[in-house]
């Protein structure tokens, strides 16, 4: 989790002003982690802390609220009435156009409730993690919230605006680790409204953009085209890629199998390669695709990998 700053300017811009409330600690159970975050304004909100009671309150709250920061402590079963056992604290600050340019690009550093000088753990903190090169995990320590201003770490381009295409970046786009590149032949293969966060890349040859995408991309190939998911398959194969998949059967992936071994690409890197992605037993239509390939997405990357094995091996 990490403070998403491209949001919260979005909010501000179309409603003046928003209420960013962040789960700041946590004992016991809860049921959001500690950076979990939403956004209210005056009509209505974005994100969540797990929804239920505290959620309802916290977001009432903040659309009244005139300070500009308060941190709250909630017993969710005492106060709340929630089965969860734990006690979560709440970050709740106002931000304005003004507030929000005062924010730093990488971590977001701020006394939690009441105005204080930084204290000695926070400035060791900050130094340990300058020293290693990587940011502190959200966490509120000595009465200081710190939190890495988030960036999508997973880059994935999706090739294919179609009807499962569109199902896909529905599904995948809200998904805060990745980074979405859409591409087909042309602006027309596109809808009109393109999810915040994706970026929509027409090309009319598409497979020499691929050279273009990150070694470490993760790919998903479902073009209308069997020649150009083909092409693809081979230029992914030149590029380099973490994961890529293909739709089709298992009769479309034996062909493309026997093609690109004469294009001259060796077995096990073609292995490297699955298809069908997703759960064909979800059925065919394009969200039920979509839902399958979102949880073949979702798994971490060793068990991605050891399925993308099976499925190529079958």
């Amino acid at each position: 989790m990490g403070f998403d700053l491209i949001d919260l300017k979005a909010a501000v811009a179309a409603h003046g002003r928003a209420t960013r409330v962040v789960i700041a600690d946590i004992r016991g159970s809860s049921p959001r982690e500690v950076g979990a975050a939403m956004l209210v304004w005056e009509t209505g909100q974005s994100g969540t802390i797990g929804g239920g009671a505290l959620e309802f309150e916290a977001a009432e709250t903040a659309r009244t609220q005139s300070q500009p920061s308060i941190l709250s402590r909630h017993a969710l079963g005492p106060d709340l009435g929630q089965c969860c056992g734990g006690v979560v604290a709440l970050l709740s600050e106002v931000y304005d156009a003004e507030r929000v340019a005062g924010l730093d690009n990488e971590l977001i550093v701020r006394p939690a409730g009441v105005q204080t000088d930084k204290p000695l753990s926070i400035q060791r903190l900050l130094a340990k993690a300058r020293n290693a090169g990587e940011p502190p995990e959200a966490q509120l320590i000595d009465g200081w919230m710190v939190e890495p201003v988030h960036k999508p770490s997973r880059p994935l381009w999706i090739w294919g605006a179609g009807h499962v295409g569109r199902a896909l970046v529905d599904v995948l786009a809200p998904m805060p680790d990745l980074e979405i590149t859409w591409v087909d032949t042309g602006p027309e293969r596109f809808p009109d409204k393109i999810p915040a966060g994706v970026t929509a890349l027409p090309a009319t040859q598409p497979a020499a953009l691929m050279r273009h995408a990150p070694e470490n991309a993760e790919h998903l190939i479902l073009t209308y085209s069997h020649a150009l998911d083909l092409e693809l398959c081979h230029q992914a194969l030149l590029r380099g890629f973490a994961f890529a998949g293909v739709i089709g059967s298992k009769t479309k992936w034996a062909r493309f199998r026997s093609r690109l071994a004469a294009l001259g690409h060796a077995p096990g890197a073609i292995a490297r390669i699955t298809c069908p992605i997703g759960d064909p037993t979800l059925g065919k239509h394009p969200q039920q695709i979509a839902v399958g390939v979102a949880t073949q997405m979702m798994r971490p990357a060793q068990m991605r990998q050891s399925h993308v094995s099976k499925e190529s091996r079958a």
